[in-house]
């Protein structure tokens, strides 16, 4: 699952996974729209259910900030799959 959202200048971007060996990765990237800056960080949640209400602790913050919902997506939609192939880009840099 893909999530994003934007505020006029920001954005930040939840992507919610499992790896190869079944954890769930909670990876959230941030930044500036249409610049280099911003940051990637990845967590290793216990199951689903910790990644989801981190999922929704983000959400709470970034609505009181002003940022709006533009995206939620699952990873093998072709929104999803252009959202993760931006966040693997980020990964790299």
């Amino acid at each position: 699952m893909i999530v994003r959202w934007e505020s006029n200048h920001d954005y930040v971007l939840v992507h919610i996974h499992q790896d190869m060996f079944g954890d769930w990765i909670f990876s959230r990237a941030w930044g500036q729209i249409g610049t280099q800056f911003g940051g990637l960080k990845h967590q290793l949640a216990d199951d689903h259910a910790q990644a989801m209400m981190w999922l929704e602790d983000v959400a709470t913050i970034q609505t009181s900030r002003g940022f709006r919902k533009v995206l939620e997506a699952q990873d093998d939609s072709p929104e999803g799959r252009d959202a993760v192939r931006q966040l693997s880009l980020l990964d790299n840099a």
